[in-house]
C-alpha cells in the first residue's frame, strides 16, 4: 500500500470496520493467520496480514505470504484457457477428445458423451468432486484424485480414472461444480504443446508479473502452515495427510498440505497451485477493467456473463456461472450486500474472494484456515464490513 493510501485509510471507515472484522475473528481463535486486499476505483485501499503464518513457529503472517491456493487455481487457469481461445487456438465447442483422444467418459446408461471445452469452463460437464460424493462411492473407487492429496499418479493416469466412471448427467443439462479444470488443464497443455505449469506461466502469470505464482512454491520459507477449524482454536493439519469434513454424508476433503512442495505432484488446474494475495488481486484487477494485457474485453465478458441459464448450483443460492467463477443474480436470495453481477469464488484452505464491477471493488481474502476462511462467518461478516464501509 503506498504511503499516501495508508493515510488516507487511517482515519477512513473502510479499515476501521475490516479491521474490526479480523481483530474478532481472530481473538475468537476462528482463524490462525489472513492477509486482506481491497482495492477500490483502481486503488488498493485496504492491506493488512494479520496473526501467524505458522503458529507453531511464532512466524507472524507477512503481506507476501504464500498460500495453498486450491480451488483459487481455477480461475488463474480458466483465464489461461480463455487466452488460448481468444487467440484462435482453442474454442468453446471444440470436444474435448479432440484434445485428449482418450478422455471419452460415458452416461450412465452406457452410450457415449460428448463434453465441450465449455462444459470445462462451466462446470456443466457431468463431472464431480470425489469430496462430494459419500465415502466409497464411484470416484473413490476408481481411485480419483480432487488434486490436493499427495498422490504419485500423473495426470493422465487421474484423466484415466475420471473417464471410467459414468458421467452423473448429460453435458450441459446440470450444474455440478467438479473436477472439471483439471481435465481443462490437461487440454491447455495440449493446446498450448507444453506444460501445464509452462502454459500458464506464459499466458497469465508472467504477462502480469504474478511472480509468487504457479505449481512450484517460489519459496518454501513464504508457505504458510495449513489449519482447520477446531475447538478451542484450529487445529494444524498433518502434512502427509488430513481428511476434514465438507458437509453430512459426504466424504470430505482429503488434503495434504506437502503437496505444495512436492515438485513431483502431478499439476492439477482445479487445485494445485500456490500464490500470494497481491497476485491474486492483480488478475483480478487486470480482468475488472477489461482484461489487457491477457484479454479483450469481449471475452472478459463472456468469462464474467451467466453461461448456465436457471441451472440451479448447489451451495451458492442467487449465482449463476460464468467461465470459470460464479456470477450474483439475485443478492436477496444469496443474503449479500454485493451488487448482481459480482463474481466470486473460494478455496479450501481457507480463501474468498469477490469482484463487485458496478462498485468497482475487488477483493482478496486469503487465511491459511481451512473452511472458516472459505465459507464461514468470517467471509459474511468481512463482506458486509466493505459494503458499510464504504457506505459509511
Amino acid at each position: 500500500m503506498s504511503k499516501n493510501v495508508s493515510n488516507i485509510m487511517k482515519s477512513h471507515p473502510l479499515q476501521t470496520c475490516i479491521d474490526e472484522v479480523i481483530e474478532r475473528t481472530i481473538s475468537d481463535k476462528r482463524l490462525v493467520g489472513a492477509v486482506i486486499k481491497v482495492a477500490i476505483h483502481g486503488k488498493e485501499y485496504y492491506s493488512r496480514a494479520v496473526g501467524y503464518a505458522d503458529r507453531e513457529k511464532n512466524r507472524p503472517m507477512q503481506e507476501n505470504t504464500l498460500f495453498r491456493l486450491a480451488s483459487v487455481s481455477k480461475p488463474i487457469v480458466s483465464t489461461a484457457a480463455l487466452v488460448l481461445v481468444s487467440q484462435g487456438r482453442l474454442h468453446l465447442d471444440d470436444p474435448v477428445d479432440k484434445w485428449l483422444p482418450d478422455f471419452r467418459p460415458r452416461l450412465q446408461s452406457g452410450e457415449p458423451a460428448t463434453v465441450t471445452i465449455k462444459n470445462l469452463l462451466t462446470h456443466t460437464a457431468g463431472l464431480t468432486y470425489r469430496f462430494f460424493q459419500k465415502e466409497q462411492d464411484s470416484y473413490e473407487r476408481a481411485g480419483v484424485s480432487d488434486g490436493m492429496d499427495q498422490t504419485d499418479i500423473t495426470l493422465e493416469e487421474n484423466l484415466r480414472r475420471i473417464a471410467s466412471v459414468p458421467l452423473l448427467y448429460t453435458p450441459g443439462t446440470e450444474w455440478k461444480y467438479s473436477i472439471a479444470t483439471d481435465v481443462l488443464g490437461a487440454v491447455i497443455a495440449k493446446a498450448a504443446g507444453t506444460t501445464l505449469s509452462e502454459a500458464v506461466r506464459s499466458l497469465v502469470t508472467e504477462p502480469l508479473g504474478m511472480q509468487d505464482t504457479g505449481f512450484k512454491t517460489v519459496d518454501p520459507e513464504r508457505l504458510s502452515a495449513a489449519y482447520t477449524n477446531d475447538t478451542p482454536e484450529p487445529r494444524r493439519l498433518r502434512d502427509d495427510f488430513d481428511t476434514i469434513p465438507f458437509v453430512e454424508g459426504t466424504a470430505g476433503f482429503r488434503l495434504s498440505p506437502a503437496r505444495a512442495l512436492d515438485d513431483q505432484a502431478y499439476q492439477s488446474g482445479g487445485a494445485g497451485m500456490v500464490g500470494s494475495a497481491g497476485d491474486f488481486l492483480q488478475l483480478l484487477e487486470t480482468l475488472r477493467k477489461g482484461g489487457l494485457p491477457l484479454l479483450p474485453e469481449s471475452w472478459v465478458h463472456e468469462m464474467t456473463t451467466n453461461q448456465i441459464g436457471d441451472l440451479p448450483m448447489a451451495y451458492w443460492p442467487g449465482r449463476g456461472f460464468g467461465l470459470g467463477f460464479t456470477l450474483l443474480k439475485d443478492p436477496v436470495a444469496a443474503a449479500t450486500s454485493e451488487s448482481p453481477g459480482t463474481w466470486r469464488m473460494g478455496g479450501t484452505y481457507g480463501h474468498s474472494w469477490f469482484v463487485d464491477p458496478a462498485k468497482q471493488i475487488s477483493v482478496v481474502a486469503f487465511t491459511n484456515t481451512a473452511l472458516e476462511g472459505m465459507s464461514g462467518q468470517f467471509t459474511v461478516d468481512l463482506c458486509e464490513a466493505i459494503y458499510e464501509g464504504i457506505r459509511n
